[in-house]
């Protein structure tokens, strides 16, 4: 199983200290009940519930603020409603940009979504018009100390990853995304503790930028970001190395 240089772009999400906070327990508030709504509210048998928690802790969620979350799925508090809708549309110099959301208002999300990417001289598409440039994969990260080089290869082989690498501290194994939850139950009954997970969109190929079209990218990449309903961006830009 060879590395893949479209897969070394994809770097472990865990919320960082420098995040707003904010938007942070907003942004995993809102999938704990995205989780909840479609798998119930118990994470012993519902995966997907099960990182998100995960996820909550590892920023340090109050547990009050979780269990809101996971009652507003349930049905059992408020009456909002969420969704998960996605987006996609072009930056500059024609990049891709396929934008996750979770949201109670898709009038209200896309209209956010069209202005910063307008504001960036960039363009919201039609659905598919970038789609097809990203493969979906969902993505399991183990930390190294926790498993033999050994073993993470036995366990690849074993649940048919697509890939698998050692990358900052942390084996990351690769699967088509229908089966992520399913390959954490299992790969968490050997037993082996999986940090953390998430689906990802990999771009198949990448559109090369140089640093200032590059910085242009990033910019628009964190404004979008920045969005109260969004909740990942991909994009399929890579910047030229100067010589």
């Amino acid at each position: 199983m060879s590395g893949h240089s479209k897969w070394s772009t994809i770097k472990r999400k865990k919320g960082a200290l420098d995040q707003k906070r904010g938007k942070l327990f907003s942004s995993i508030g809102r999938e704990i009940t995205i989780s909840a709504r479609l798998f119930g509210g118990d994470i012993e048998v519902n995966a997907r519930l099960r990182q998100a928690v995960k996820k909550a802790k590892s920023i340090n969620m109050p547990s009050a603020n979780i269990d809101k979350a996971i009652k507003k799925g349930t049905g059992n508090l408020d009456n909002v409603t969420y969704e998960e809708a996605s987006y996609e549309g072009y930056g500059p110099n024609g990049i891709a940009v396929f934008i996750e959301t979770i949201t109670d208002n898709k009038n209200r999300t896309v209209g956010e979504i069209r202005h910063v990417l307008s504001k960036a001289g960039g363009s919201l598409g039609q659905s598919g018009s970038v789609a097809w440039n990203f493969d979906r994969m969902g993505i399991i990260f183990i930390e190294e100390s926790m498993i033999e080089e050994d073993q993470i290869f036995n366990v690849s082989i074993e649940n048919d990853a697509k890939d698998f690498k050692l990358e900052d501290g942390y084996y990351k194994l690769f699967f088509d995304h229908n089966v992520l939850y399913q390959k954490i139950e299992l790969i968490e009954k050997i037993p082996i503790e999986v940090d953390s997970s998430f689906i990802a969109f990999v771009p198949k190929d990448f559109i090369k930028v140089s640093e200032e079209e590059g910085a242009k990218v990033e910019k628009l990449i964190d404004a979008l970001d920045d969005l109260e309903d969004v909740q990942n961006v991909y994009s399929n830009y890579e910047i030229e190395q100067s010589l």
